[in-house]
């Protein structure tokens, strides 16, 4: 199909974007990659009055360490973050999950800030969000805001982002020294969103013991989640295979899990217990 007729401008800065949105009473609808508001056009499931093209805004582009922080702007490429050094050595779970998003025209023109801001539940991103803390940094006509990740991701493609406001950047706590992660996913074979995303880091004392642990889940429920039960589990103790089996079984306790044609609810929760269980291994054993 074919989207309805629409009014195309490209903003020059991100206040510039801000002001345009404004003045369009709540008709536009911001461009960035376009992966997820371009097939909505075309099959009409969404019209639009006025694009607003933000996609060469220079602010809104590159990676940074800020302390302990990854800051990355909201229009850097999927491809981008997957092949940055600084990304690699900082947290290298997030440049694993940026690496197996959608294929390489996706990762190409998809941008983090798009993904986050999509909030779609299969996302691979909301799960590094969840695991290390992120913040949303947004802007908008009252200024700068910023979220949690807890707090930004609502439902199913619904986030706290305030009308009118632009996602400008998304910064990851970065793990201690010496802390390994990864992540791991069990695509959907059609479209390479996750059925379940496990985004996972740990730490080991001197003595063996787990002093630091993350996980982050995605793909199973409305909105990503951190399973605080499997850290729990694992931070004090020494990790062997029978820990690890009993912490990766509480990975889903407690949340309400999604059911669709593809996966029942009782697959998803076996499948974070089992990509739990593989994340923690490749991390401890």
């Amino acid at each position: 199909m074919i989207a309805s007729a629409f009014e195309y401008t490209r903003a020059r800065s991100v206040d510039e974007a801000i002001r345009l949105l404004a003045e369009s009473g709540g008709e536009a609808k911001v461009l960035a990659g376009g992966h997820s508001l371009l097939p909505l056009m075309k099959m009409r499931l969404t019209t639009v009055d006025k694009l607003i093209d933000i996609g060469r805004i220079p602010e809104l582009k590159g990676m940074r360490q800020k302390g302990d922080r990854l800051e990355i702007g909201a229009l850097t490429t999927h491809a981008e973050v997957a092949k940055d050094p600084l990304v690699q050595r900082t947290l290298p779970a997030l440049a694993e999950a940026a690496a197996q998003i959608g294929d390489i025209q996706v990762r190409n023109r998809g941008t983090v800030g798009g993904n986050i801001a999509h909030a779609d539940p299969a996302s691979d991103l909301p799960a590094l969000a969840v695991a290390f803390d992120a913040k949303i940094n947004a802007r908008g006509e009252d200024g700068d805001e910023r979220f949690s990740a807890d707090e930004f991701f609502i439902g199913p493609l619904i986030t706290a982002i305030p009308e009118n406001s632009i996602l400008t950047s998304v910064s990851f706590a970065i793990p201690p020294t010496g802390a390994k992660s990864t992540y791991l996913k069990y695509p959907h074979p059609a479209t390479g969103y996750a059925v379940v995303g496990v985004a996972a880091a740990v730490s080991q004392s001197d003595d063996g013991t787990v002093d630091y642990a993350r996980i982050g889940v995605a793909g199973v429920g409305d909105v990503a989640f951190r399973a605080e039960q499997v850290e729990q589990a694992l931070i004090g103790n020494v990790p062997t295979e029978a820990l690890i089996q009993t912490a990766a079984a509480k990975a889903a306790e407690g949340v309400e899990l999604g059911s669709d044609l593809f996966a029942s609810e009782e697959y998803r929760r076996h499948l974070c217990v089992v990509y739990t269980e593989r994340a923690l291994k490749k991390l401890l054993l």
